[in-house]
């Protein structure tokens, strides 16, 4: 098993879902441009560069309200899909169980969720975003548009366009 814990995912054996092959890109053929000596940064090392980057701009973007990257994806998942049993968070986010309670008492610590009893089913509990943690979640978000328009404000509107088109077309499965 790889654990990624900047995605709190755990997948099968990475070997099936990246083959390592040195000096040389991966999605690239034999005797394509990925074939760039060796020192040449290969299109992998240049996302993962680029990837390195964002996370730490985004670290520093969330550092004053003491909130991480995963306590941001559980607060947006609550803030978009509203109120939502654990199990259904823990479904969304794709982490287990015991990492959605460890998230949700961090939140609650802070007075950004809520918990309280299912009325359809008192054995479950419900998570909903406080007053305070949709004030906290609408902040976070200017300032990361803020980062974000630094980062890509570089980019030509079409480049943007066209970088959001290959984003999708690598992140959705075929």
């Amino acid at each position: 098993m790889l654990r990624l814990p900047q995605y709190e995912v755990i997948i099968g054996s990475a070997a099936t879902l990246f083959r390592v092959t040195p000096d040389r890109d991966v999605a690239a053929g034999p005797g394509s441009p990925g074939d760039e000596p060796p020192g040449d940064e290969s299109l992998s090392e240049a996302f993962w560069a680029v990837a390195r980057q964002l996370r730490e701009t985004s670290q520093e973007t969330l550092a004053p309200w003491d909130i991480t990257p995963a306590h941001l994806r559980a607060l947006r998942v609550l803030q978009r899909h509203g109120t939502m049993r654990l199990s259904e968070l823990s479904d969304r986010l794709h982490i287990a169980p015991r990492s959605t309670t460890e998230v949700v008492d961090a939140l609650e610590s802070r007075d950004l969720v809520r918990r309280r009893a299912d009325p359809g089913d008192r054995r479950a509990t419900l998570v909903e975003v406080t007053e305070h943690g949709a004030a906290i979640f609408e902040a976070i978000r200017a300032a990361r548009g803020t980062e974000a328009q630094r980062t890509f404000g570089r980019l030509s509107p079409a480049d943007r366009a066209d970088l959001a088109r290959i984003l999708r077309k690598l992140r959705d499965p075929a």
